[in-house]
């Protein structure tokens, strides 16, 4: 394999490394969002009805995040055990990896697929989607349902590509993609008016071409990764490891979709005129963009953490976390600062004002004004996740994730039906981050073969216990 990927995140100034590394990453995360972000934008301020077209959404990617959940798990397991032999520089176990989770994932895709199709008219009915946009919703759901193999492979392509060392790459092609949707989502509203139905058309062959430029280039990377020794097209123990890797992953992003599932089922019946609902998706896409800008970064500090312990570079990663907490809180306090300044403004850019009751601004504004002040505190916590489970500790990342889920969608419920309304729901968010907070650090500082081992130390040491 060519020096400049594998080695890349055991060596170097740390700061500069990570920045490198991680920029294309938080670029990657942004642009990413553009897809659904566009989505909602151009419905809302061009589709005949476009508060109802950002409720069809709204409700239909909550199911599509239960499945999108199952990607994201591959992308980030399947990251890990790359970064894992490629900072061991073991080439036969690293394409023994990559050829049994393009085999694994792409069945797992299948079955996913099978359930999508099957279950997504149930799954709308039992999240209380109102029956005036309750075919866009299924019409949108569907489609995307369409899309998930050129998701899964562009997911694993990315996370393989940036386990490698290679951020660039991706992002490039996701700008390019990006673009392509931007365009298709205004020829297919605004000119065919397909509205709902169309935005997700546009999204559909936008992720299919990101996919083919990426699966060029990871053929390419394999090609260029040597081995003295034939690697197998299929290993059990590697499907076991990346099962230990993704599962975690995958069980975090499907639990917060399925109490995402709940929360929204609540907040629909909070009135019939879907105004909560309107404020609650505007809002927090918002919230969900800051916070996923983050969990860019974390996810190459899982990468950097884990190559650098299959080194024994342990300063390295504690040096790592302090770097990548530096740089996610700046994020966390620039998106605080625009939620909590300029709330109206924000909502205004998704859904134009004569679309707009007054009483879904007001719950727009409400979630981002109290939640939105918050981010710093939960940006601590997907920092600490993230080092966590580089450092191979599964556990303690999902124990504070889930800790973190079930508090919020519980709160939900009980300070709702307290009469605190739709603050109750606000509020769940912000004691939910602030439990997970507590629980991600005491995991991290915990971290056994970190002990003893100095923030900044000039040399890395090697800690054997």
């Amino acid at each position: 394999m060519k020096k400049s990927d594998a080695l890349s995140l055991t060596s170097g100034n740390v700061w500069k490394t990570l920045l490198s590394y991680s920029l294309p990453l938080f670029g990657s995360a942004l642009v990413q969002q553009l897809y659904s972000l566009v989505d909602l934008l151009v419905v809302g301020n061009f589709a005949a009805e476009g508060a109802l077209a950002v409720d069809a959404i709204g409700n239909a990617t909550v199911i599509i995040n239960v499945l999108l959940s199952f990607a994201l798990g591959a992308n980030a397991g399947c990251a890990v055990i790359v970064a894992k032999y490629a900072g061991a520089k073991n080439n036969k176990k690293l394409r023994e990896t990559v050829n049994t989770a393009l085999i694994s994932f792409s069945v797992l895709c299948a079955v996913i697929m099978t359930l999508g199709f099957a279950l997504g008219n149930l799954s709308l009915r039992a999240l209380s989607v109102h029956g005036a946009y309750f075919g866009d919703c299924l019409d949108y759901l569907y489609i995307y349902v369409g899309s998930l193999p050129f998701i899964f492979l562009y997911n694993l392509g990315c996370g393989i590509c940036s386990a490698l060392g290679d951020s660039k790459t991706p992002f490039l092609f996701l700008v390019i993609s990006s673009a392509l949707n931007i365009a298709l989502d205004f020829l297919f509203v605004c000119a065919f008016h397909l509205d709902v139905a169309g935005a997700a058309w546009a999204t559909l062959i936008s992720q299919a071409i990101s996919c083919v430029l990426t699966a060029v280039v990871l053929a390419k990377k394999m090609k260029a990764v040597k081995s003295d020794e034939k690697p197998l097209a299929f290993n059990k123990s590697i499907l076991k490891e990346l099962t230990v890797a993704s599962v975690p992953v995958i069980l975090q992003q499907s639990f917060v979709s399925i109490g995402n599932f709940f929360v929204n089922k609540r907040i629909n019946t909070l009135d019939t005129t879907g105004d909560a609902i309107t404020g609650f998706t505007t809002a927090f896409k918002l919230v969900y963009i800051a916070n996923s800008s983050v969990i860019s970064l974390t996810n190459g500090l899982s990468n950097f953490a884990s190559q650098n312990k299959a080194a024994e570079q342990y300063s390295r990663i504690k040096q790592g976390f302090v770097c990548v907490l530096v740089y996610s809180l700046a994020i966390s306090v620039f998106f605080t600062v625009f939620m909590v300044s300029l709330p109206e403004q924000l909502t205004s850019v998704f859904i134009q004002k004569d679309k707009l009751t007054e009483a879904a601004m007001a719950h727009s504004v409400q979630f981002l004004t109290i939640v939105g002040a918050f981010l710093p505190l939960v940006c601590v916590k997907i920092v600490a996740d993230g080092a966590v489970r580089g450092c191979g500790g599964n556990l303690g990342f999902a124990i504070s994730t889930f800790t973190d889920l079930i508090m919020r969608v519980v709160l939900v419920y009980v300070l709702i039906d307290a009469g605190w309304g739709f603050s109750g729901v606000c509020w769940a968010w912000v004691i939910g981050w602030a439990v997970g907070t507590a629980i991600a650090l005491g995991f991290w500082f915990g971290t056994r073969f970190l002990r003893g081992v100095k923030y900044f130390e000039k040399k890395p040491r090697c800690n054997t216990n």
